[in-house]
C-alpha cells in the first residue's frame, strides 16, 4: 500500500516525513543522547520563510476549529497583558517580548497538528492538548530555561527602569510619556538589554519545541541545535524573526483579536521551519 502523502509530492520547504521502520523498535519516550554538532542542517534560501507561512495558513484552513481554540488563548493573553500594563508597567515590554519569544513552547499542540497533517493522520484537539505527555521531563527542564531567562529580563526591566526615572515612573497607561526626549536614554539601554534577551531566546527556541516533539531528542541537545542553526545561517533567522514580529505586532493592533488568526498560523509555520531546518536522522 502506498504512503499516505505520495498522492501529493511535498512541498519544496520541506523534507519528506518521516515513515516508521517496522523492523525498528518504537522508541522509547525517553530522549536519547545525540549530539548538536552532528545533526545536519539543511541549508536554508532566503524565500523559505515565506513558504513557512503559506503551509502554515495551509494547516490552519485544514482544521480550523483548533487553530481558533488556540487563537482564542493567545488573545486571553493579549488582554493579561494589558491589566500587567496598567498595574506594573515596567513588566509590560519584557512580557510582551517574552509571550512573542516563548511562542515555540506556547505552541506545541499546533506543532502536533502540524506533524500529524504531514504524516497523513487526522489531528484532533485532545491530541493536540496532550503533546506534551511523553515529553514531559525534557519540555519542563527547556520551560525552566526560559522561565529564567525571563525573570533575568524582567529584574534587568526594573533596574533600568529605576536608574533611568530615580525610582519607578507613573505613566497613567500612556506609553507616548515614553517618546519625550528626556527618555531617550532610557529607550536606548531599554532595547539594547532587551534586544540581547530576545536573540537569546528566540536563538535557542526558534526549533527547539518542534524537535523535541518530532525526535527522541533531550533539552540541550534541542537548544544547542536552534543555537546553531541561528548561528550558522543568520541572515534567514534574522528574516524568519523580522516576519514574525512583524505580524504578531500587527494582529495586535485591532485590540489583539489578529492574534485569533496570525497566532495559530504562526504555529503550524514554525513546525514547517523546523522541518525544513533540520535533516531527516
Amino acid at each position: 500500500m502506498s504512503h499516505p502523502l505520495a498522492q501529493e509530492p511535498a512541498p519544496e520547504s520541506r523534507p519528506p516525513a518521516r515513515t516508521p521502520d517496522p523492523d525498528q523498535a518504537a522508541p522509547t519516550p525517553e530522549a536519547t543522547a545525540v549530539s548538536p554538532f552532528h545533526l545536519q542542517l539543511n541549508t536554508l534560501r532566503w524565500s523559505q520563510p515565506l513558504q513557512w507561512l503559506r503551509l502554515g495558513w495551509r494547516d490552519f484552513c485544514r482544521h480550523p476549529g483548533i487553530g481558533l481554540f488556540y487563537g482564542v488563548c493567545f488573545v486571553l493573553m493579549g488582554w493579561g497583558l494589558l491589566k500587567v500594563y496598567q498595574n506594573a508597567p515596567a513588566y509590560t515590554l519584557a512580557l510582551s517580548a517574552g509571550f512573542l519569544l516563548m511562542g515555540p513552547f506556547l505552541c506545541m499542540g499546533l506543532y502536533q497538528v502540524s506533524m500529524r497533517l504531514e504524516r497523513g493522520e487526522k489531528p484532533d484537539l485532545g491530541d493536540s492538548l496532550t503533546a506534551w505527555d511523553s515529553h514531559m521531563g525534557q519540555m519542563a527542564i527547556f520551560g525552566g530555561v526560559l522561565l529564567i531567562l525571563e525573570m533575568l529580563w524582567g529584574r534587568a526591566s526594573l533596574v533600568i527602569f529605576a536608574v533611568s526615572f530615580d525610582g519607578m515612573p507613573d505613566f497613567a497607561g500612556s506609553l507616548t510619556k515614553l517618546l519625550e526626549p528626556d527618555n531617550l536614554g532610557f529607550i536606548a539601554t531599554y532595547l539594547t538589554v532587551g534586544a540581547l534577551f530576545a536573540g537569546l531566546i528566540y536563538a535557542v527556541s526558534v526549533i527547539s519545541i518542534p524537535m523535541m516533539l518530532d525526535q527522541q531528542v533531550d533539552a540541550v541537545t534541542a537548544g544547542l541545535t536552534s543555537l546553531r542553526l541561528v548561528l550558522t545561517q543568520t541572515g534567514v533567522m534574522l528574516w524568519w524573526g523580522a516576519l514574525v514580529v512583524l505580524l504578531v505586532v500587527l494582529a495586535l493592533l485591532p485590540g489583539f483579536l489578529g492574534l485569533l488568526v496570525v497566532g495559530p498560523v504562526l504555529g503550524h509555520a514554525s513546525w514547517h521551519a523546523y522541518r525544513a531546518a533540520v535533516a531527516d536522522c
